[in-house]
Parts: structure tokens; sequence; C-alpha cells
């Protein structure tokens, strides 16, 4: 049942974890009483900025210089970090790893096979010689079209250690995806697979290749790296190894705590996916926060969560191996053979944090699966579930079915801060269907309209504590304004995440989705723009909306698409595949809608704006006055077919 106490933490929970451990310390160096989790956060966020300072300590934070002043206001848009303090993130990783095996890969390409710290030092430092001989410096952008594979890994933290920016899109994605999201950054060079395989099948990415550099002018050279074919060698086009052959040394170049790392993407509801810097020590503090402190990650420790390069789990399961930990690394399908395949891994690989989506663990129970009799899952101690929602019935299969003696943390938190705010934490107990307490050194709550925090009732989750994570401005032209127009509309100077969300009275929250139009696909955003740019073109759809309806009892909720025929067209069989497959091919097959259904007309504002939000909220449930007015409308009566199709939902 919803809120029941499903694990506490062992007795001595305090002596054997690393938060305990940084709590310890803290209370003996400021002489303050910190027995609770809750005390410890409370500390955290009326110190801020210390916190973060012995954060940094705890974590074995090398500042080259160091910072003249931790943080310079509360004030959360205006919040500067480490002023003054250089680093390089690919050092820590280098200077955190254990010896010997580093990555462990699992492929469906060709095999699995375990990378050691000796062999990923000697690539990067092929990969490096190779990029300053093609000119790539501080402040370059270098891209990749990549599996997550060794090699990527290897590739980004090559050009972290020269102070460059990397970006990243996963080969699944199709032109247009890819595009909309890399000449924002204007990449110099290119690193792209020749395709991939998944569920066993083999996906060739050539053309798709050449279509996208052609639409890329800034690229002035690209690297093939031939994993589906190895023997292919496309004319004009140099390959790995004949670009990285030639080894070299790991120095590390040393930037300001702020210089970009990374850019990632996060849909919004309208225009081009937004390209989002982060930048070398925020998301360093904010992973070793919840991974060494939250997931209690430590040196030994194996780390696995399926990914593809286009989440930011991808980032942060890079940063386990600052805390210690080696990692999993997985490119195909994870459930290829199977639901039991992850499972197996666990016992298998020696894996001790397993994060799983949502979607996963209730696949596992709607099939029946009893995983805690059947695989040998002894070497996991810790388990992460996030990418949506995660409803009751999910948190109390797992913990009788599974295992009913470890941690299970479902977080929340966002490409945007490249982190989460809210999860679980190894002193807290864990309840059914929610985010047991909200992280260290971050305050957040649900407020309503007026701006006033709620208990036990649904509102905006709004962070009012800056984060050094917390981006100054998005990549690009007007990037801080058009930063603050995305993240602090609504609630001037407080950070407003854009999720749903209800926090109770014991320090437990659930996030119940998005409150904007923005779609959460397994953790992956997509933007309703995209969609509609791929299928508006089509001479039979004279406009769409999409939707992604997310409930409390759905795993991975459903993605609907909605069309207006032009005159004489007819949604049939043969229609919904070519829309599938553009969707597919121009975005990705993540983007390939569960359901596709015609309507009479589109509901509009009067000026003419689609109502992605009032008919998602309409097919989740919520009463049609409430989330609309019907006066402000062009068409009103537009709105009958959803409240109709929600009814009918109800009574399936």
């Amino acid at each position: 049942m919803d809120g029941d106490v499903l694990w506490t933490p062992p007795a001595d929970a305090k002596q054997r974890t690393r938060m305990g451990q940084l709590m310890e310390r803290v209370a003996e160096r400021y002489g303050v009483d910190l027995d609770t989790y809750d005390a410890f956060w409370q500390w955290s966020v009326d110190n801020v900025g210390t916190f973060y300072a012995e954060l940094a300590e705890f974590a074995g934070v090398r500042f080259d210089t160091p910072p003249e002043t931790v943080l310079t206001t509360l004030r959360v848009p205006d919040a500067e970090w480490f002023v003054g303090a250089t680093l390089n993130y690919a050092e820590h990783v280098f200077r955190g790893m254990p010896e010997g095996t580093v990555i462990r890969a699992v492929s469906e390409a060709r095999g699995n096979h375990d990378v050691t710290a000796d062999e990923l030092r000697a690539m990067v430092g092929r990969i490096r010689r190779g990029l300053v001989e093609m000119g790539v410096g501080k402040g370059d952008r270098v891209a990749g079209y990549l599996p997550h594979i060794p090699e990527t890994i290897a590739a980004f933290l090559a050009v972290a250690s020269l102070g460059a920016i990397w970006s990243v899109c996963p080969p699944e994605f199709g032109v247009n995806s890819v595009v909309d999201r890399l000449s924002q950054v204007a990449p110099k060079v290119v690193i792209a697979v020749d395709g991939y395989r998944f569920g066993g099948k083999d996906f060739d990415r050539g053309d798709l290749v050449r279509e996208i550099l052609a639409a890329l002018p800034s690229v002035e050279t690209v690297v093939w790296l031939p994993y589906l074919r190895p023997d292919r060698r496309p004319e004009g086009i140099r390959t790995w190894d004949d670009v990285f052959a030639e080894p070299g040394e790991v120095e590390f170049e040393s930037v300001p705590f702020d210089h970009p790392l990374y850019v990632l993407f996060t849909s919004g509801t309208t225009g081009l996916p937004k390209a989002v810097p982060h930048s070398h020590g925020g998301p360093l503090l904010e992973h070793h926060k919840w991974l060494g402190l939250h997931a209690d990650v430590s040196p030994g420790d194996r780390f696995f969560w399926f990914s593809t390069t286009g989440w930011v789990v991808w980032n942060i399961s890079i940063s386990a191996l600052t805390a210690g930990a080696s990692i999993v690394v997985m490119d195909g399908s994870p459930t290829h053979g199977g639901l039991d395949k992850q499972w197996r891994m666990i016992g298998d690989l020696g894996i001790t944090h397993f994060g799983a989506s949502t979607a996963f663990v209730l696949a596992c129970k709607e099939a029946g699966m009893t995983p805690g009799k059947d695989f040998d899952l002894a070497p996991m101690r810790v388990v992460l579930v996030g990418g949506s929602p995660f409803p009751p019935e999910g948190w109390e299969w797992f913990y009788r079915e599974v295992r009913d003696d470890i941690l299970v943390g479902c977080s929340s938190g966002g490409t945007d801060v490249a982190g989460t705010f809210i999860g679980g934490s190894p002193l807290v107990p864990v309840r059914s269907g929610r985010q047991a307490c909200v992280y260290l050194g971050v305050r957040v709550e649900a407020w309503d309209e007026a701006g006033k925090p709620v208990i036990g009732v649904p509102g905006e989750l709004v962070v009012t504590t800056p984060l050094p994570s917390m981006p100054k401005a998005l990549w690009g032209d007007d990037g801080a304004t058009r930063l603050r127009e995305t993240y602090y509309h609504n609630f001037p100077d407080v950070w407003d995440q854009q999720d749903w969300a209800i926090f109770y009275e014991d320090g437990s929250c659930a996030v119940i989705g998005r409150s904007d139009a923005t779609l959460n696909r397994a953790g992956v955003r997509l933007g309703p723009a995209e969609y509609y740019a791929a299928l508006e073109p089509m001479p039979e759809i004279h406009e769409s909306v999409v939707v992604h309806v997310q409930t409390r009892s759905s795993k991975d909720g459903e993605l609907m698409l909605f069309l207006v025929l032009a005159d004489g067209a007819r949604l049939d069989e043969s229609l919904a595949k070519r829309i599938k497959a553009e969707l597919a091919r121009r975005l990705s097959p993540r983007h390939v809608p569960d359901v596709i259904q015609a309507v009479p007309d589109l509901p509009k504002t009067l000026t003419g704006k689609r109502l992605e939000v009032p008919i998602r909220r309409i097919l989740e449930g919520a009463d049609p006055d409430t989330v609309t007015s019907r006066g402000t409308l062009a068409n009103p009566e537009a709105l009958s077919p959803f409240v109709e199709l929600a009814r009918q939902r109800v009574r399936t």
C-alpha cells in the first residue's frame, strides 16, 4: 500500500555507510548534533556552501587552484560555485578508478570483454593524441554518434582531458534527431559508428551518417568506428584505427570549475531540443553526492544501469569510477533473449549496484518472475530505479520477490541538472510508492500556483537552493535568457523542474509525471515539436498532437498520437505503419507511439496553441473543467472526444 515501510536501515548503518561517515565528520568538526538523516539534511540546507565544501573534501576533489569563494549567493539563478578554482573531471576519473578491471562490456555485436585501468588509460592516450593532431583544444566541440561501449567512454575522457567539450547521440537516433541536437554545438570533429545491433537485428547507419554530416558544416574531421562490420572502410573517411593508432600521454588541462564538460540535450515543448552545458565541477560533486552518499557506492563495488548514450544515466555511470567502483556497460537490447538477462548478469558479473527502469521492473512483475528464487543476486546490495514514476505495486513486488534486505532508491531529477534532487538514502526507511527523502544540500518542495508550499496534494516541483550542477545558460545565443524563460518563468529566482509531485509530512515524496507537455519516455525527454516537424509534411496529416499519459499505476506510460486527417485520408493499417516508420527513421524507435487515433479536431487556445497538457491530464483522469477554461478556447467542442476517451479508459 502507498506509504507503507518496506525496508528499514540496519542499526549500524551510520557506522557502515559513507553518508554516515561524512555525517560523523561534520558533527565533530562543527560541534552539532546529527543523530538522524533529517538533522543532517537540515544542517546541509542551512549551510549549503559549507556542506559542498565538506563534500568536495570528503570525495577527494583535487583543485589545481583552490577556490576563493565556495558559493557567492543563495539566490538560485545567480549563484556561482567554487569561484577561482581549477580542476579537470577526467583526472578525477583516473584518480578514483580501481586497479584491474574497470569496465565489463556486454555487447550483442561482439560479445563480452573486460577493460582494465591500464587499457583504458592507453586507449584514452591514443585518442587524445589523435585529437590534438586534428587541432582539437580547449573549448572545441567533439561529438559522438556512438553506442554505450568502452570506446565511447574513452573518447569522452580524452575530450574532457583537453578541456574540449563533448556531446553524443545514440545511433538509434535518426537524421533529424541528431542534426537538431548537434547542429547547435557546431562540432569540429564527429566520431561515428557504422551501425549497431539491437534485439538480434542489425541496423546499418552508413547512409544516415552521410546525411548527418552533410547537415553539419562545422565538421572538419570525421572518424569512422567500424563496430557492426569491422572489415568495412568507407572511401574518403578516416577510421578509428588509423586516427587513434599512436600511443599518447594522458595529461589533463586544468580548467575553471564552471568550464563546460559536456552538452546534454533535453527536449522542451516547442522548438529544438534544449542544449544544456554542464561543467567539470558540478557533475563531479553532484554525482558523488548521489552515488557516493545516497547510493553508498564505494571502492570495490560494481555499478550497472542500462542506458543508451542519449540518457543522463550514461554520464552518471561514468562518475561511479570516481568513487572507486568499476562499471558494466551494455550495448544492445537489455531484454534480448528474455527478461532474465539482467538478473543473470548480477551474479555472473558481480554487480553490487543495479539500476533499472520502472518499465523493466513492472514487466518482470507482470511476467510473474521470482528473481530472488531463480537467480544469484547475492552481490547486489543497492538498487536504483528511475525513468518514470514507480507505483506501489512495483515496490512491493520487488521487496517480496527479489530481495527484502537491501536499499531500493527511486530517484528523480533530470538532464537539466545532470543529477537528482530526491530519492533514497541508506539512513532512511523505504516507503512504497515514494521517494524516501530530499537529497542532502538541496531544498525541494511542491508549490501551488500562488508559489506556496503544499503538503499531501500535487504541486509543481521546485528547487529553492542552488546546486553546483545547475546550468547558468543554455548553449547558444541568448542562452541565459532562454534558460530563465524555461526554468524561472513561473516562480522568479526559484528553479521549476516542471514535474508534478506530492510531498508528505514524513519527508517522503512522489513524482507523478511532467507538468508541462514534454514527453518522458523511460527517462529520455522528447519534444512535441519534434513529432510535428516529422509528421505534418505527410500529405495525409492535417495536424497532430502527441501526449505521454502517465498514471501512478502504469509502468512506462502510453505515448498517444492524435491526428486530424486531411480531406479524403483514412487512418488504416497502412498509414499507421508509414507513420511509425517515418518517426523511427527521422527521430528514433523510442519515438514510435503506442496509440495512434484520428480525431475530428484538436482543441486550441484563441491564439492557436495546441493543448497538450490539458489533453494529457484529462486522459490521466483529471476533471476537464479544472485543467482548462472552455471560454478561453477557440473550439471547446474539440475537447469532447478526449473526455469520452478518458471515460472509456476508466471503464476498461
